[in-house]
């Protein structure tokens, strides 16, 4: 496997002064782990992009630090109380909601236009256009109409009522900009959009930076947004230096080439252990435990993995439990199902799949397997259990891992051989169009209470005729989840909601789609004159407050 002179590549950095030149107390350097493989609001699901996104985009709505919702670009949360919020009857039949928002005064685009309520509806457009393979439509579809009430103020028109009615967030997409793009030809948008071809447009951007430079695999610069509305940055500028080696990641952090390393796209946790150790003195390292669930989804179009024996003597091969204590110290721990024991719907009582390695050799004799001549198991039509798992190269934790992993499948005759890509190849074209050949292990970040239905419904399946919409890309598809997921969308009462989510989780071990390793505790790692950070343990991004970090005064 090649691997960077990351020693090399620290010290030609901390010779280098900015990438532009400019040096001083005003500019922060952030080191990552990960390039995205697109800035496009709506396009591609990586954690890099969110990254970038907190700090250059405002969502309408979203999960704070403090895990309850906040209105952001809105000026406040619709509810039933506030009248902002109507019942009203649902074109499919039921209950749908009607709620009005209202745009933040002053809200504008770094090129000085105006956000409006027609940037929503561009945004709406494009998000259920069936040829723009956005990562998921559901959300898009499911909004029947947009009533504009005037330049800042419009009502959404949901055909499905859900617990979650006062959150919205559509990825705002500048019309002024973006339509002409997209009207020519919605089948190709995704590739001539100016968040490809024109990245550093300041009228993509309206959070409190915009992006200036970008050099791919490399780097992106952002600026302060002269026309942010908000609290104004104390930052002139940020540089996100990507390092896609963790082991170079923190060298450059030791060498000075970068002030600080996020949690999610940064060390793994015994880097950061033994950092803290060595470098406390000069750093503050905050372990964020939060809603990270890394895990191997598995190809169902697999011949191997569409049996469910073959995927529950899989994870019956594992210790997990081992794997947590020798890698991660037990600060780590083991995924039973897709829902953190922290999430208030957590099913304490899940189906656990314990280390048995005699269980997973029965379940595959039951499955008509045998034994090879060389000790790997074959199937009936003669096929060699022998599998490929993939992963983000360079990430210092995932490798070991993998490794770890494919010895344990190996002691019980499971053939698993190790294939790794750039995470922007890795996420923007082998997951997102499901080309991996078995499996693909990475993780998912997720909000509060949030509903898997991109990753498990049968619609969210991605497909060359939906221009690879959706996240489902194990190809999982059960009638009983999809009812599932629109039960729990549906129902408005949490007691009752957290008893159809304890049957998803019990079904979601059951049919094992995907194989749970364990829940991330990401280090956050800061110098200790950087002040304002807030990790948030979830989705949003810690770059949404990065307008309140400063530089603390001595």
């Amino acid at each position: 496997m090649r691997r960077r002179d990351f020693l090399a590549t620290a010290a030609t950095a901390v010779a280098a002064t900015s990438v532009r030149g400019q040096t001083g107390g005003r500019e922060l350097r952030i080191g990552i782990s990960q390039y995205p493989a697109t800035l496009h609001p709506l396009i591609d699901s990586m954690a890099a992009k969110s990254y970038v996104l907190g700090a250059t985009h405002r969502p309408f709505t979203a999960f704070g630090p403090d895990w309850r919702p906040r209105a952001y670009l809105a000026t406040g949360l619709p509810s039933f109380a506030n009248g902002r919020a109507v019942r009203e009857p649902s074109p499919e039949g039921g209950d749908g909601v009607a709620t009005t928002w209202t745009l933040r005064e002053g809200a504008t685009w770094g090129d000085g236009t105006p956000v409006t309520t027609r940037d929503v509806v561009f945004t709406w457009q494009v998000g259920r256009h069936p040829a723009t393979g956005v990562t998921s439509m559901e959300p898009y579809r499911r909004i029947h109409r947009i009533d504009v009430v005037d330049e800042r103020t419009f009502v959404v028109h949901d055909s499905r009522l859900t617990y979650q009615y006062d959150l919205l967030d559509l990825g705002l997409l500048p019309e002024h900009l973006e339509r002409p793009v997209f009207e020519r030809d919605p089948a190709t948008y995704r590739h001539r959009t100016l968040y490809v071809t024109e990245p550093t447009h300041p009228g993509l951007w309206f959070g409190p930076y915009r992006v200036a430079e970008v050099a791919t695999g490399s780097h992106i610069l952002l600026e302060r947004n002269p026309t942010f509305w908000g609290d104004p940055p104390w930052f002139d500028r940020v540089l996100i230096r990507v390092v896609e080696n963790t082991a170079a990641l923190e060298a450059h952090l030791r060498a000075g080439a970068i002030d600080m390393v996020d949690g999610g796209l940064g060390m793994s946790l015994d880097q950061a252990l033994a950092f803290e150790r060595r470098h406390g003195d000069r750093f503050t390292v905050r372990y964020q435990p939060g809603l990270v669930y890394e895990h191997i989804d598995l190809l169902l179009d697999n011949p191997h993995l569409a049996r469910r024996e073959v995927r529950q003597a899989l994870l019956h091969a594992l210790d997990r439990e081992l794997l947590v204590a020798k890698l991660f110290a037990g600060k780590q721990p083991v995924a039973h199902a897709n829902v953190h024991p922290l999430d208030a719907v957590y099913d304490p009582d899940v189906p656990v799949y314990r280390h048995d390695p005699e269980r997973a050799v029965r379940l595959l004799q039951a499955a008509g397997y045998r034994r090879g001549a060389d000790g790997v198991w074959v199937d009936g039509e003669g096929r060699r259990l022998s599998l490929v798992l993939m992963t983000t190269a360079g990430n210092r934790t995932r490798e070991l891992v993998q490794q770890v992993l494919q010895g344990m499948w190996r002691r019980v005759g499971i053939e698993v051989t190790l294939k790794n890509e750039p995470a922007r190849v890795f996420f923007g074209e082998t997951v997102r169009r499901r080309r991996f050949r078995a499996m693909a292990m990475f993780a998912w970040i997720s909000a509060p209470e949030s509903v898997p239905r991109s990753t498990l419904h049968c619609d969210e399946i991605p497909r060359e005729e939906n221009g690879w919409s959706g996240q489902n890309y194990t190809g999982y598809c059960n009638p009983e989840m999809d009812a599932l997921l629109d039960a729990i969308e549906r129902e408005l009462d949490f007691e009752k909601r957290r008893e159809l989510w304890k049957r998803l989780q019990r079904l979601y071990a059951e049919d094992l789609p995907v194989l749970p390793l364990y829940f991330r505790v990401d280090p956050h790692i800061w110098p200790k004159w950087l002040e304002g950070v807030e990790p948030t343990g979830h989705m949003a991004p810690t770059t949404l407050g990065i307008e309140h970090w400063r530089r603390r005064e001595v």
